[in-house]
């Protein structure tokens, strides 16, 4: 069996599915891995990195035609038609938000599995692609505020006087939200945490952080899957109501709430924006989905009642070393959950392959991508 790893053409890009470090694990079990050659260019990981680890450089036609093609983000059109019509796929896909993709590969004859269709079970952590990127998307959007914020973090006296700690609140306590509010207590800050599922309440305070609470009959907000579900429509303007005193005390908020499939909830108000002080900033890492903050723009600075909104749509690619080692690794480990025969074979009657199996035999077969495609 070949795993073929291509090179990332999506614009800012820099990670690579598999790095060097990750590649024995595979090897081990007679597999053979074709990398196009610099697909690791940008994440610090050198054609000479891979052949030393057992790889063999290759073409980007060899490396697609493989029997496994692995990869950061979804291939474009011509990609896909290098693709082995037998073969498989397991990437980053968007099937929920970029339907007729999965449409393209089931005409292909490809088995794609989508790694953020990973359920989130004890068995599939090490295939947990979305929460390790959640994580250091979490910590570096507190390094963005940082560097935004026109005060410091930390409490510090001098002799010229004392300047007092900032005050930051991250909305939604996810493995991104609760990544920032670690990263915000490290430096210094004093940090307030909100999440509609009280279940994360331990989690917030466990960290140093206090847990922001509203007055808002919302029940069990927590899917089966431990992601949040949407609020009603009264519900949610009531909640971003409800929001506005506690973000005019911060001077820098991080929001984390997506809710898979959908678009991002809309938490900051320009009401809230508007109340918030001079020089404050707003990190919305939901800007891929809409955004959490009305204001936000995708990949783009916006200044509005002298707040900085900032909207990164791909923190973890700012990071492709350790992005890389990360996420490699939870590809790894679905390669090796299925393909302990030598071949990478089709379990319907496997939890996590069930979930993150989006098209197979020439069809789509996942019901969440079948309903977007029908919509």
């Amino acid at each position: 069996m070949t795993v073929g790893v291509a090179r990332e053409v999506t614009a800012g890009e820099r990670r690579v599915a598999l790095v060097p470090s990750s590649l024995k694990p595979l090897l081990s079990l007679g597999i053979t891995v074709v990398v196009e050659r610099g697909a690791g260019t940008d994440a610090f990981a050198s054609d000479a990195d891979y052949e030393a680890a057992g790889a063999t450089i290759g073409s980007r036609a060899e490396a697609l035609g493989a029997d496994v093609v692995v990869c950061v983000h979804a291939p474009d059109e011509s990609d896909i038609s290098q693709l082995k019509a037998s073969g498989v796929l397991i990437g980053f896909l968007r099937p929920l938000e970029a339907p007729g993709r999965a449409a393209d590969l089931a005409a292909r004859g490809v088995t794609a599995l989508a790694m953020e269709l990973v359920p989130r079970i004890s068995r599939a952590q090490s295939m947990d692609a979305l929460s390790a990127m959640a994580s250091l998307a979490g910590y570096k959007a507190v390094l963005l505020a940082a560097e935004q914020l026109p005060r410091f973090f930390p409490l510090l006296t001098t002799a010229a006087g004392t300047v007092r700690p900032a005050n930051v609140t991250v909305l939604g306590a996810g493995v991104a939200g609760l990544q920032a509010i670690a990263t915000a207590r490290r430096l210094g800050a004093r940090v307030w945490g909100y999440d509609i599922r009280d279940a994360v309440r331990e989690e917030v305070q466990s960290l140093g952080a206090r847990f922001v609470e509203l007055a808002l009959d919302i029940g069990d907000m927590e899917d089966d899957a431990g992601y949040a579900r949407a609020l009603m429509d009264a519900k949610a303007r009531q909640q971003a109501s409800l929001l506005v005193p506690h973000l005019s005390k911060s001077d820098v908020v991080i929001t984390t709430a997506q809710i898979p499939g959908r678009s991002a909830p809309l938490l900051i108000t320009e009401e809230a924006i508007q109340a918030m002080r001079s020089g404050s900033v707003v990190v919305d890492l939901a800007a891929p989905t809409g955004g959490n903050c009305a204001l936000t723009r995708a990949d783009t600075t916006v200044i509005a009642h002298a707040v900085t909104i900032l909207g990164p749509t791909n923190l973890p690619a700012s990071m492709p070393a350790d992005a890389s080692y990360l996420y490699a690794r939870t590809i790894a480990a679905m390669i090796r959950e299925f393909a302990q025969s030598g071949q990478f074979e089709a379990a319907f009657d496997d939890d996590i392959f069930k979930s993150a199996c989006i098209t197979h035999g020439g069809r789509v077969v996942n019901e969440r991508v079948l309903q977007r495609l029908s919509a």
